[in-house]
């Protein structure tokens, strides 16, 4: 996929602001007329040396010290209005940022979130999404302060004398557009590269912390290590690439005010020399410009800023945009369970093809039993009767309709849908159960819970249905975590029923007593159940084969 220029990625961050206009227009008022400030009380005291050698100067030398004090006091009030205002505008339009890429997620998933890297993922909805406070709080204010400050010294400055001010406006130029821009060419794609690698190391940091017992298990730590190490060098070279270009960008920045500084005072000397100026004409400008390059030295580290900013903002913007595999949809008419059935069925992954042209049919009041070897495609057609996936060609359907033509919700609602790997989430047991139905009540969760043969284990544990799982159930056995998700499609009561390996984590007697919860459960449903062992799917009334994605 093509990257967008680093200017769409802006440009597009810039729009974000939209609704918070208002604050940045005052943000910007603020911070334009605090630097005014900051800038005029050396400009102040240069008018009062006027004063000490008898030149006239436009103000009484008491009107010069009144304001002093007052723009001073001001200048205080303004910075804290500015400062907080920026950062008002940055952590909101944060949240509104994560709110836009949670909802990016929730429509991506599972479908173009399947071998996505979960530690890369956080690093984006983390670090990344943070790092663009710098863009809101410290860049577009200050970008649009600088102007603004600047153009009134220009004019300032160019009222003693025009060719003072045409410097001034040279000195503003290069020390904040000029030297941004030359840093930021030097540093090309390094900001790109820095997010990137930082992404890297989060998935390989998370993927060495699940993977720790296979690690001890198997003597792996010393090559994880170095797999660490290597990345985390690499990481390091590539910041420390960066914080160079930063050092250089500030000594020429340094280096480009000292010049200009000099340049004027030597312009001033010549004018003043040959009687185009006054003295005040000679010290006020020269006062002037030493005093007001603030603005335009924090415009001088942008170049390197952004990189990393403009890289993290086009690797959130590239999650919002990314199109979802399925669409929710909406608007339909409500849709009643009559059975399911696959029609012609074509689909491919990766380009891979993995059904091919497969015909089911899942009638009312039907347990289907559909087995086969790991990679058969078994999992794949439950995704589709889901809508996970789109069909490459011919159609999943539920009560005769295309699952594309019913209202997500009502799909959802109509099937309940248990996976290999059940997922938990750091909460109660009770809390985790209840995620199939949150209106549930308890004494409905512990019936589920005893279909799902689970309740009197739960009832051993201190707290019972109010025990922690830890993070991702990890106080629990898989076995536990299966017979939880299986509560979870039970409390669900939905007449649709698609099981995944519902037992692959169970004792051969614990699996019976859940297949015959199971049949004794699905009265009056339909119910799929996927399994790669024949003996899985003994309580089935019909037995699927399948093999290469098709019917065997």
């Amino acid at each position: 996929m093509k990257q967008p220029s680093k200017i769409k990625v802006l440009f597009r961050m810039l729009r974000l602001v939209g609704p918070l206009t208002g604050f940045m227009l005052l943000a910007i008022g603020m911070g334009m007329l605090g630097f005014l400030c900051a800038q005029f009380i050396p400009v102040l005291g240069g008018f009062a040396v006027l004063h000490t050698l008898k030149i006239g100067i436009p103000l009484s030398i008491m009107q010069v010290w009144v304001l002093l004090i007052l723009i001073a006091v001001l200048r205080a009030v303004l910075k804290y209005g500015e400062q907080r205002t920026n950062h008002y505008i940055a952590f909101t339009l944060l949240a509104i940022i994560r709110d836009k890429v949670f909802r990016a997620l929730r429509r991506l998933c599972p479908a173009r979130l399947e071998g996505r890297d979960k530690g890369d993922l956080i690093s984006l909805i983390t670090s990344d999404v943070e790092l663009l406070e710098v863009f809101y709080a410290h860049t577009i204010s200050p970008v649009c302060i600088a102007l603004l400050t600047e153009l009134v010294m220009v004019l300032f400055i160019g009222s003693y004398h025009w060719s003072l001010g045409l410097l001034a406006l040279c000195a503003y130029v290069c020390v904040g557009v000029l030297l941004p821009v030359i840093i930021s060419k030097r540093s090309g794609t390094l900001g790109d590269e820095l997010r990137q690698d930082n992404g890297d190391l989060a998935a390989y940091m998370l993927e060495s912390i699940r993977g720790l017992d296979e690690t001890i298990q198997y003597s792996g730590g010393a090559d994880r290590l170095a797999g660490l190490t290597d990345k985390t060098a690499e990481l390091s070279g590539k910041q420390s690439s960066l914080n160079r270009l930063t050092g250089v960008n500030l000594a020429l920045a340094n280096t480009f005010i000292l010049f200009f500084d000099a340049a004027m005072l030597a312009l001033c000397a010549v004018l003043y020399s040959q009687n185009q100026i006054g003295f005040d004409g000679f010290l006020i400008p020269v006062i002037a410009l030493m005093s007001s390059f603030g603005p335009v030295t924090a415009l001088a580290s942008l170049g390197t800023t952004l990189q990393t900013t403009v890289a993290s903002g086009a690797r959130v913007l590239a999650v919002i945009d990314e199109t979802p595999e399925t669409e929710e949809v909406t608007g339909k008419e409500e849709v009643t369970f009559r059975g399911a059935a696959l029609e012609n069925v074509m689909f491919s992954y990766g380009g891979e093809p993995v059904l091919d042209n497969l015909s089911l049919s899942f009638p009312e009041n039907r347990i289907v039993g559909v087995v086969g070897r790991s990679g058969c495609g078994k999992s794949t057609l439950l995704k589709l009767l889901m809508r996970f996936w789109r069909t490459t060609s011919g159609r999943a359907e539920v009560s005769g309709i295309s699952v594309d033509e019913i209202n997500t919700k009502n799909l959802r609602d109509m099937e309940s849908y248990m996976t290999q790997e059940t997922q938990l989430f750091k909460d109660t047991i009770a809390g985790n159960i209840r995620i199939a139905r949150l209106d549930a009540t308890q004494e409905e969760i512990e019936e589920a819970c005893r279909k799902a043969s689970i309740h009197d284990f739960i009832m051993t544990l201190p707290k019972a249905y109010e025990t922690e799982v830890g993070e991702l159930g990890e106080t629990l056995s898989g076995g536990e975590r299966q017979r939880i998700g299986l509560a979870r499609a039970f409390l669900h009561d939905a007449p649709f029923l698609l099981f995944d390996e519902p037992t692959s984590n169970l004792d051969s007697l614990n699996e019976a007593v859940i297949l015959k919860s199971l049949k004794e459960s699905s009265f009056g449903k339909t119910v799929i159940l996927v399994s790669h062992r024949k003996s899985t799917v003994r309580i089935a009334d019909d037995i699927i084969e399948m093999a290469e994605g098709r019917l065997s």
